[in-house]
């Protein structure tokens, strides 16, 4: 389609008769992506009132959403082993110009000093605590406890941005740090919490975990508390404070794909606190994408 017809069809996006307007959408919505870069312009420069910018940030936002959504199915579909690509996706949702170079880039950055300190006669335990002291120390990571539920607390670029997160993307940064860095560790899905798993390096079957059980964990550590060190007791207790009965999920290692879906989940839940119901909506369809864990 010409430039021409690209302007002529956007200048009927106002058209008040709904019938025409639905057709109009749904070839503006076909051309997806490449017609976004003509629709943020039009909605700059053209002056033909209210109605014609609400429709275009509704056709932005559909195309956007259509994005997102088929690259998470990608995602999915090639097994979720990258855990950094599917957080990107999330992050992607609410940031749609968000340069994921820069996003890398500072994660590499961490990971060299990380890495710096790091050295093969080092224990587990004294690997963690190298970790932890560049993390949380020197870069100034921690726990957003004032505004736990705020939904920037689980977007990565954000986290990154501020320093600030809940345990999910906490755990998030600190895995996708730890794996590129070959140390064993992996996610933990526990209710109301989140925390990470160091394995023992003879039960690693891949990079997705789920594999491994509880027999291969040689210790916990939560990221939402300045990496803190814990054991099956610690964990015993905190489901007990909880009031909930254990399962061997609790103990051991889950899958990156039940990450992002809790992730999806979080923010689902974050934006129906404020009341953001349509955005709430968004992340509940891409959380289905992904299905359900043992938990729900």
């Amino acid at each position: 389609m010409s430039h021409n017809e690209i302007r002529a069809l956007i200048t009927l996006i106002d058209d008040p008769d709904e019938t025409i307007y639905s057709q109009v959408r749904e070839r503006i919505v076909q051309m997806g992506d490449n017609i976004v870069p003509d629709l943020e312009r039009a909605w700059e420069i053209d002056d033909f009132g209210d109605l014609f910018r609400n429709r275009i940030e509704d056709l932005l936002h559909t195309i956007h959403l259509a994005t997102v959504t088929d690259r998470l199915k990608a995602w999915k579909e090639s097994g979720g082993d990258d855990l950094l690509e599917g957080a990107l996706i999330i992050s992607r949702y609410r940031y749609p110009d968000m340069d994921e170079q820069k996003v890398k880039a500072r994660l590499a950055a961490i990971r060299q000093d990380i890495w710096l300190e790091l050295n093969d006669n080092l224990t587990a335990f004294e690997k963690v605590r190298v970790f932890n002291h560049i993390f949380f120390q020197t870069h100034g990571f921690k726990g957003n406890k004032r505004n736990y539920h705020a939904p920037q607390n689980s977007y990565i670029n954000e986290v990154l941005d501020s320093r600030k997160g809940n345990p999910l993307s906490l755990a998030i940064i600190y895995q996708v740090l730890a794996e590129d860095l070959n140390l064993p560790m992996r996610g933990v899905n526990l209710p109301n919490h989140f925390v990470l798993a160091y394995l023992d390096e003879e039960s690693i079957g891949g990079a997705d975990s789920g594999q491994q059980g509880e027999e291969s964990v040689l210790f916990y550590v939560n990221a939402f508390s300045q990496g803190d060190i814990l054991g099956r007791n610690e964990i015993n207790e905190f489901l007990t404070k909880l009031k909930i009965e254990p399962r061997p999920s609790f103990y051991a290692p889950c899958t990156n794909m039940d990450i992002i879906r809790r992730q999806l989940n979080n923010l689902a839940n974050s934006y129906q606190k404020m009341g953001d119901t349509d955005r709430s909506t968004d992340l509940e369809r891409l959380r289905d994408l992904l299905g359900k864990t043992e938990e729900e």
